[in-house]
């Protein structure tokens, strides 16, 4: 199951975050979203558990959890939309 993990620290890492799921079951990824330009962290990441019951035990365990003085949200996550990506042209 992937899970997604929003509003985590800033300075919170991939292995920070696969760490604090594995107490609930085995972890196969854990990745916080960086900015593609700045390199800095957007504030949110997936986990993915291949285990769906220890994945909802983690969801149910973390969801509203604070961690670093912020209130994690946790999910499911959905499936991501597709966009149509945008050309330098757009930009003009």
């Amino acid at each position: 199951m992937n899970i997604y993990v929003g509003n985590v620290k800033y300075e919170m890492t991939g292995d920070q975050l696969k760490e604090m799921f594995s107490a609930y079951g085995e972890v196969s990824s854990a990745r916080i979203i960086s900015d593609r330009e700045t390199g800095r962290s957007k504030g949110f990441g997936f986990v993915e558990m291949p285990n769906d019951s220890e994945a909802l035990a983690a969801i149910e365990a973390t969801n509203e959890k604070e961690i670093g003085g912020r209130t994690l949200k946790v999910n499911e996550a959905r499936p991501r939309e597709e966009r149509p990506r945008r050309s330098p042209r757009d930009f003009n």
